[in-house]
């Protein structure tokens, strides 16, 4: 009989509860790719978009194309991990049996799970300093805010806005910003003020007071995470020079996009994953948790995470019997 784990299925696209805890065959290994024991790992907004196929507007067709017609082609959801090596696929030879690393699997998901296979060179050792969950916080927010402020020619001296600063992108973004010398302004709720400054913002914008649309300062790069600008935004924020970023641009913004709007997807990428985690080792870079799940209250976490109130990232902890 092959060997079973835990794991959070969804077999079909709809709501949190669509996600349930069933004991599914463990991933096999291959050549080049090693096996983790899971500890920790994010539920994303890109993992409930996966799940209820809310994809941005005029993707429907393409993204239930790569994902799956009926429902998600890889039920397992979760592309980013943290935890303990448990087997070595053939070929590898950088990493041992009980070394700590976290990762990115992108597309291929399967963390949210009590284990997880990846190619061994999307793998990063965590450091000792650094517990599973603070990586788990660290990575998809930190490699995609990365990945994003290098694709909108972020520089040293630079002015900057983050729109979406408190979400799980937004606080590693403005904490990069300012790590690389720039200048940067952080759009968040009231609340979340007190977060932003001491993440560095050198400015917060309130938006329940404030509204962006009303906002007339012009800057050197604006990242908007959270959906609610475009092409036509350009000319009211932007330098001459400047760069406007749209994490989640839909169809028609990805045709208008140009040399001064930048879209597309960081999915699967884990540019500058090492060095973020040596940021967090040596406190440069805070990772910011907003709640703890038990594997058994994934659909609770799915919630969390839908209710776009979340601060930072929500984590499920798979730790049992593992020392972090």
């Amino acid at each position: 009989m092959n060997p079973t784990m835990r794991a959070a299925v969804a077999h079909t696209y709809g709501s949190p509860e669509v996600v349930q805890v069933e004991r599914v065959p463990i991933p096999k290994l291959a050549p080049g790719r090693i096996m983790i024991r899971v500890v920790a790992t994010p539920v994303t907004r890109g993992d409930t978009i996966q799940r209820a196929a809310t994809f941005p507007s005029g993707m429907a067709v393409l993204g239930r194309l790569m994902t799956g017609l009926r429902g998600p082609r890889r039920p397992v959801l979760g592309a980013v991990f943290a935890g303990v090596v448990s087997a070595l696929g053939a070929g590898v030879t950088d990493l041992s049996v009980g070394d700590r690393v976290a990762g990115v699997n992108g597309p291929e998901g399967g963390a949210h799970a009590e284990y997880v296979v990846a190619k061994a060179a999307s793998c990063v050792r965590i450091p000792d300093e650094v517990s599973a969950g603070e990586a788990a916080a660290t990575l998809f927010g930190g490699t995609t805010a990365t990945y994003f402020l290098e694709r909108g020619g972020l520089r040293p001296g630079a002015r900057v806005l983050i729109n979406g600063g408190s979400g799980e992108v937004g606080v590693m973004a403005l904490q990069i910003t300012r790590l690389r010398g720039a200048t940067v302004t952080g759009v968040a709720s009231g609340k979340n003020t007190p977060l932003m400054r001491e993440l560095g913002a050198d400015e917060v914008i309130d938006y329940t007071e404030n509204p962006l649309e009303t906002h007339r300062q012009r800057y050197d790069l604006v990242l908007d995470t959270v959906g609610n600008l475009g092409p036509s935004d350009a000319d009211r924020l932007l330098k001459e020079d400047g760069r406007l970023v749209l994490l989640r641009a839909g169809l028609n913004q990805m045709i208008a996009s140009g040399r001064r709007v930048v879209t597309g997807s960081s999915l699967g990428r884990a540019d500058g994953a090492a060095e973020l985690l040596e940021s967090v080792r040596t406190k440069t870079l805070k990772p910011v948790i907003d709640r703890v799940f038990p594997l058994a209250d994934v659909a609770a976490a799915h919630r969390r995470v839908d209710s776009l109130r979340k601060t930072g990232s929500v984590l499920i902890d798979i730790s049992e019997d593992i020392v972090t």
